[in-house]
């Protein structure tokens, strides 16, 4: 009953989505418990209370920190101190490790200060640069300088400014300078004041002997502290997801919602957006000097933004909007975050109807690339796809049918392909083809299919020109005409990104090829990217993933999986629970060398797994906006016994469960193998259709109720390979428990029974 009163409160705030042509959709309307309740809550990241995210170990002690007790004692790494304080003096240092990499203002709790303490923060994702200087998130590549907190008599509640939101971090250091007697000489931590709330540490500057008390001793005594984590603003209950993945792989579980929650940290109030201080100068005419930092510039319009990443650079970006929205789509359903960064976009289109390089602060000085735009475009298809907000689509379009004008313009007669950097770009010109084949889509849903023939046109101009640039040798594509980067040059430069968006195109024949030659370059640690070469991307990769999917090879994308995001998740210097921008080729923890301090590990377009999963593996694709039409296609691929899953729109609720199974005599004895089970569940008013194989028909049917299937992989005789189960009642048994759900069986012809395979086992 519970379960139906979640989804009937979110399909009447999204009830307006239902008709293809929705007037007032509103996809602010998230729920506030989980719509899928069961065992896989678990690897659920974001907290159970954001307002209030504690601590959960200490990792490091320095100098003068004991307990706040009446008979102190030195505290030390790993040291729980319920009910005492924790009291810090001159140049004492501590470091608190919190569970998950998080995000958003720290508060104290003092319980008695003395003598005018100060303390400097020092934050960080890694725990490479825990310690008390910070990471960076400015738009250079050292460090922050920490975050100065002066209490004075103050006692009680103490928090950081509004305007110092720190983004992502898992390592907090806290810790109070040693001053100098009688003004000796300058002290260890000079500082002025550069904004509200903030002192900038800056060598140029010294304290003035009168400043303090040179016989003074100051100190602190914290009660508690805690961070009022103030990303994804749209969900009062964090952990309330709208959708779900459950497999027999722990880490692809562990994968897929550590992307989720990557999303959530990079979902943000627009007003806390950006930190390039030096760009935002451009705009704002800040005066922070170096070092400063600050989270206060409004990136877009609303409450609530998809950013490519909780620490930086915070601010709307066409990639990582573009990988992001499926994710946000199977997860919580944000898409009202994922409008509003498109409206940012928008919003500052150029009187050429080219869109900017990315949101604000970009925008006001003409900044564009070609890739940009495009993947902006893309992310128009997209959000329309899940949302089924065809209002803004129908507002939009003049504005978007524009923009693809513009790309469409500057295709090359003679080449049939689109300028770049260096001449001519195989990713802008396999982007275009994606971008015009959704356009087609999109025109479609609109009833506007009057330059579907110029667009398909343009399409097959695209394919000659990129099929130019393929190499027989490699079975790859070079990047673009200079010289030395075509084949046969033995040194042609041929890109991840731009080999994977021409099989995602269609322009890549033979595309297995294509997929096979990009898998055999591949690392211990993740597949590499020629055009940066010494980063391992995550971003790259999630097109990668798309690209093994359009070449038939979803086993492939699941082992670049496994390899890359697990290492992003397990490997050395990471969170465990947000994914990272990117990790350099020696698989050091360390990304982008010599920015490590600056690489963001909650990057928004890391999350790409996330989205694909649910639609290549678990299956389930969205076909129609909303969720109006869908296919079910599962690939277990061989490392998966069995995988569940599903998410909602404001149609309601898709759910698909796949198990391997064997049919089964009274006895138990096996008389045939090798069979999965699917099962779908999608909400009335809505068709979709089971789609197996490429030789056999879809196999259509209408929402409303459960279906299932047996497929068999070997086929014997005349029988059919898929066969439509009866899932009426008295027909299957339930197991005991949801945790061991694939443990059902279901009665079969001539008294057989499909059980659970549990003979299978996950190739090495």
């Amino acid at each position: 009953m519970a379960m139906t009163r979640r989804l009937a409160a979110f399909i009447l705030l999204l009830a307006s989505s239902v008709k293809v042509r929705a007037e007032n959709f509103d996809c602010a309307a998230l729920p506030d418990e989980t719509l899928f309740p069961g065992p896989w809550e678990r690897y659920i990241k974001a907290p159970a209370d954001k307002a209030r995210i504690t601590p959960a170990r200490i990792l490091a002690t320095f100098g003068n920190v004991t307990t706040s007790s009446a008979t102190p004692r030195a505290i030390t790494p790993g040291d729980h101190v319920p009910g005492q304080g924790i009291l810090i003096g001159p140049e004492g240092l501590l470091t608190l490790e919190f569970d998950e990499n998080i995000g958003g203002r720290v508060c104290f709790d003092v319980e008695s200060v003395g003598d005018d303490p100060e303390l400097y923060l020092s934050y960080s994702e890694s725990p490479l640069f825990s310690g008390k200087l910070p990471d960076a998130t400015t738009d250079r590549s050292h460090g922050d300088l920490p975050l100065q907190i002066e209490f004075g008599t103050q006692t009680g509640v103490v928090c950081v400014g509004k305007d110092f939101v720190r983004g992502g971090f898992k390592y907090l250091t806290i810790r109070m300078p040693v001053y100098p007697v009688l003004g000796s000489g300058p002290a260890p931590f000079p500082h002025r004041d550069v904004l509200p709330g903030q002192h900038v540490l800056s060598p140029g500057a010294e304290r003035r002997k009168s400043d303090r008390d040179p016989y003074a001793t100051p100190w602190v005594s914290i009660r508690n502290l805690w961070v009022d984590c103030t990303a994804y603003p749209s969900q009062a209950q964090g952990r309330a997801y709208s959708g779900y993945f459950f497999s027999s792989s722990n880490l692809l579980n562990r994968i897929w919602y550590a992307g989720a929650y990557t999303l959530q940290l990079s979902t943000l109030d627009p007003g806390e957006g950006s930190s390039m201080i030096d760009y935002n100068r451009l705009v704002d005419d800040n005066e922070s000097p170096a070092g400063s930092w600050y989270s206060n510039f409004t990136i877009a319009n609303g409450t609530t933004v998809i950013t490519d990443g909780a620490k930086r650079n915070r601010i709307v970006s066409p990639i990582d909007l573009l990988l992001a929205t499926p994710g946000i789509a199977v997860s919580t359903h944000d898409m009202l975050a994922v409008r509003n960064a498109l409206d940012a976009l928008f919003a500052h289109q150029y009187a050429d109807a080219s869109l900017p390089r990315a949101g604000p602060p970009f925008g006001f000085h003409g900044e564009f690339l070609d890739t940009h735009h495009l993947q902006a475009l893309l992310s128009v298809h997209a959000y329309v796809k899940f949302s089924g907000d065809m209002t803004w689509l129908t507002r939009r379009w003049p504005a978007y049918l524009c923009a693809v004008n513009v790309s469409v313009a500057k295709i090359d007669n003679d080449t049939n392909l689109l300028p770049g950097p260096e001449g001519h770009s195989l990713e802008a010109s396999a982007l275009l083809s994606v971008v015009l084949d959704k356009t087609i889509t999109l025109a479609r849903w609109l009833g506007d299919d009057n330059d579907d023939n110029l667009w398909t046109a343009a399409r097959a101009a695209l394919h000659k020109g990129i099929q130019s640039l393929y190499c027989p040798t490699t079975r790859l594509h070079a990047a673009n005409l200079v010289e030395s980067h075509r084949c046969p040059d033995p040194d042609h430069l041929a890109p991840q990104a731009g080999n994977a968006w021409a099989l995602v195109a269609g322009a890549a024949p033979p595309s297995s090829s294509v997929s096979r030659a990009l898998s055999a370059r591949w690392l211990p640690a993740g597949a590499p990217a020629p055009e940066t070469p010494r980063l391992l991307s995550p971003l790259a990769s999630s097109i990668e993933l798309a690209a093994h999917a359009a070449a038939h090879r979803p086993d492939a994308a699941v082992v670049l999986i496994l390899r890359h995001w697990g290492h992003l998740l397990d490997g050395p210097g990471f969170t465990n629970s947000t994914l990272a921008a990117g990790v350099a080729v020696d698989s050091r923890g360390r990304a982008r060398p010599p920015e490590d301090a600056r690489t963001s590990h909650c990057r928004a377009g890391a999350a790409g797994p996330t989205g694909f999963l649910t639609e290549h593996v678990l299956g389930a694709v969205v076909a129609a906006p909303g969720g109006g039409a869908w296919t079910v296609r599962p690939r277990l691929t061989p490392w998966l016994g069995w995988v569940r899953g599903g998410f909602a729109t404001g149609r309601g609720l898709f759910e698909v469960r796949v198990a391997r199974v064997v049919a089964v005599d009274r006895r138990g004895d096996v008389i045939r193998g090798g069979g999965q089970v699917v099962e779908m569940t999608a909400p009335e008013g809505t068709v979709g259709g089971f789609v197996w194989d490429d030789d056999q028909p879809e196999i259509e049917f209408r929402g409303g109720k459960t279906v299932a299937f047996i497929v068999w992989e070997d086929r014997v005789g005349s029988a059919p390979p898929v066969e439509e189960l009866d899932v009426s009642p008295g027909r299957r048994s339930e197991a005991d428990c949801e945790e061991e759900w694939y443990l059902q069986v279901f009665l079969y012809r001539n008294d057989m029974r499909l059980v659970y395979d549990k003979a299978f086992t996950v190739l090495s």
